[in-house]
């Protein structure tokens, strides 16, 4: 999986959103189509990037939604007894 492709998916969330003029809605709006439209394995990667800094051409408006929503992006580990 390119990470250089998630960003430009990324950024394209975030153009649409950012014409919102709740910035608060906007963040939720990206946080919730990424959670909704993308595998954890995508989610995972552009989050990881995020926590590494690696990722210098995400949006701000991006970026911060996925900063202030990420913990409910992550794919939920499953438990039980083997």
């Amino acid at each position: 999986m390119d990470i250089d492709n998630l960003v430009h998916m990324a950024n394209q969330i975030g153009e649409f959103f950012s014409a919102f003029p709740d910035q608060e809605e906007a963040k939720s709006g990206i946080a919730n189509h990424i959670h909704k439209f993308w595998e954890p394995r995508m989610r995972n990667l552009i989050l990881d990037g995020i926590d590494q800094q690696t990722l210098p051409t995400l949006m701000p408006l991006v970026r911060h939604a996925l900063e202030q929503h990420g913990h409910g992006l992550r794919p939920k580990l499953a438990t039980g007894t083997a």
